[in-house]
């Protein structure tokens, strides 16, 4: 076992010299970073993997709810120290949001730690949805250059080497292979789902995890903690990178974890090729790493700003940012959610968030007069702890204090569900990551700026979702039930295509295989690669495309291509 040190958890096995250009410096750690720091290590290419946040073990995560929900323990402190501010609009000044817009863990294995692993993968016509529907006026809206045919067996790795947990359901996409676990066992919830669904003619199938529901690869299963949504797993049951791509990069001998290295700057040489990753270390010390290429995995949001941030004489708009699409085309996924109470009890807390789910609405219907479509699961949301439960589940005519409050939430947490409604987002201009002109981070970096509001058929589709959910709680019996209202989306844990993948570089960031159209040796591989935002659950999506762009970056490098 590694050694480790207070506050940083385990040393890397390696340590690379700065001024030694390493064949790639991999920045961010998450659901793409960890997949392409061991594919390239593993092929024998030594990799510098940059984290912000600091390297936790299994051990090291707790049910702590106030600090890891209310103090952001994993989200590296919350607004107060990313300085990011948010607006719906350009002609509005942004502002400090009291609830970070932009939600991802800072920690090695990034928001793959943190997720509730609900874990979809993509359908077919979610690459395809431009020619399937035509053009929709004021939008970006068009098709991936790639196909679902491209991905599958890239979805397939993902399933069999980090592991994932399920069945096929009647509305899937087709697969080469099966799930390699049985799916973790139903809930209450699920059970419920399954019997409105049959009465209203709908179908109810499984929900996949990217959680063992048996011990693999050497790791334990599942333990039915119930604290999966926003915690890190202790037992390594959750198939974050942390858990299942990280190790092997390590063991590797050619990949060193640079954890608390909060990158700032891409450099050029003057070839115009990225040449050193700057960055401030665990003692805000600014640093530098020479590599003979660089892939940004930093997520939707933090990985336009540092190409932001990369300006140069040569790059005068941002590095790899010719097309002017860096940091446009924002996508959260719109959301919908009701709540029911039933007379016996449920006990949500326990085990996964959710057992089952419903696909029947996943297309676009034009009959609905509105473009979108999506899933409707049964899950603990508010009734997984006991907090949050009291803060954001109680029903809107109960006042929030006294008797009757303490009644209901005595009552409610063991006999209530949510049916959780996540659907489409639509690729605009005016939803984009920019660089906040006078708000900085606490490493002193340009904050993070998001203006968003949702399209009207992103809200319109949520709406209907949550129309059918209301039918769904009246089939399932539910003693009562009340609906959230569909507000604008105010930010969230999705963040999607702002370096978009496509042939033309006048329209995209970076081509169908992740290299920059601008920087030859420049990789940009996570949520901001997508062209459409499909119906939530992306993170199968971005693992499967980092399996993908690692394969081509492994075989560019063996051929002197990068």
């Amino acid at each position: 076992m590694p050694t480790t040190h207070r506050g940083a958890g385990p040393m890397s096995k390696v340590s690379f010299p700065q001024t030694r250009p390493v064949d790639f410096a991999i920045i961010g750690s998450g659901s793409a970073g960890g997949i392409l720091a061991r594919e390239l290590s593993t092929a024998g290419f030594d990799v510098v993997l940059f984290e912000q946040g600091p390297y936790r073990q299994a051990g090291d995560f707790s049910h702590d709810e106030y600090s890891v929900l209310f103090n952001d323990e994993l989200l590296g402190g919350g607004p107060k120290s990313s300085g990011e501010t948010f607006r719906q609009t350009e002609d509005q000044v942004a502002t400090t949001p009291r609830m970070a817009a932009i939600r991802y863990a800072q920690t090695v294995g990034g928001s793959s730690v943190h997720f509730s692993a609900n874990f979809w993968r993509f359908r077919e016509l979610d690459f395809k949805e431009r020619s399937l529907l035509g053009p929709m006026s004021g939008t970006n809206f068009t098709d991936w250059p790639i196909t679902y045919a491209d991905l599958e067996p890239y979805y397939t790795r993902v399933e069999w080497e980090v592991g994932v947990s399920g069945a096929p359901g009647p509305n899937d996409a087709w697969r080469s292979k099966p799930f390699p676990m049985p799916p973790l066992p139903i809930k209450s919830s699920g059970v419920l789902l399954e019997k409105a669904a049959n009465k209203l003619g709908l179908n109810a199938q499984w929900e996949p995890h990217a959680i063992l529901s048996q011990p693999f690869n050497g790791r334990a299963g599942c333990i039915k903690c119930g604290h999966c949504m926003y915690f890190g797993c202790e037992v390594g049951a959750k198939s974050s990178t942390l858990a299942s791509m990280i190790p092997e990069a390590e063991a590797s001998g050619h990949c060193e974890i640079r954890a608390e290295s909060a990158v700032f700057r891409i450099e050029t040489g003057p070839d115009g090729r990225a040449s050193e990753v700057l960055y401030y270390d665990r003692d805000g010390k600014a640093q530098g790493q020479k590599a003979r290429a660089v892939i940004v995995s930093a997520n939707g949001a933090e990985t336009p700003r540092l190409l932001l941030m990369s300006a140069s004489e040569r790059h005068p708009d941002g590095l790899g940012n010719s097309s002017g699409f860096v940091g446009r085309n924002l996508m959260f996924n719109a959301h919908a959610a009701v709540d029911g109470v039933f007379e016996e009890p449920l006990n949500e807390y326990r085990s996964v968030q959710v057992s089952k789910v419903i696909h029947d609405f996943y297309a676009t219907d034009e009959a609905r007069g509105f473009y979108g479509g999506g899933g409707i699961d049964a899950r603990a949301l508010w009734s997984a702890t006991p907090i949050f439960h009291a803060l954001v589940g109680m029903p809107p005519d109960i006042r929030s204090w006294g008797r009757e409050f303490k009644d209901a939430i005595t009552n409610n947490f063991t006999r209530q569900m949510t049916l959780a409604c996540a659907s489409t987002s639509i690729a605009m201009d005016r939803n984009n990551i920019t660089l906040d002109p006078h708000s900085k981070d606490r490493w002193g970096r340009p904050a993070l700026r998001t203006t968003y509001l949702d399209h009207d058929d992103d809200l319109a589709m949520a709406n209907f979702l949550a129309d059918r959910s209301e039918e769904l709680m009246d089939a399932a019996g539910a003693r009562k039930y009340w609906r959230h209202p569909v507000v604008p989306t105010d930010g969230g844990e999705h963040l999607l295509g702002t370096c978009r993948m496509g042939d033309d570089p006048k329209t995209s960031v970076i081509d169908r295989y992740h290299r920059s159209h601008d920087v030859p040796n420049l990789f940009l591989c996570d949520g901001s690669s997508f062209v459409t935002s499909g119906r939530g659950q992306p993170t199968m999506t971005i693992m499967a495309l980092a399996f993908r762009a690692a394969e081509h970056i492994k075989i560019a490098a063996q051929n002197n291509q990068i």
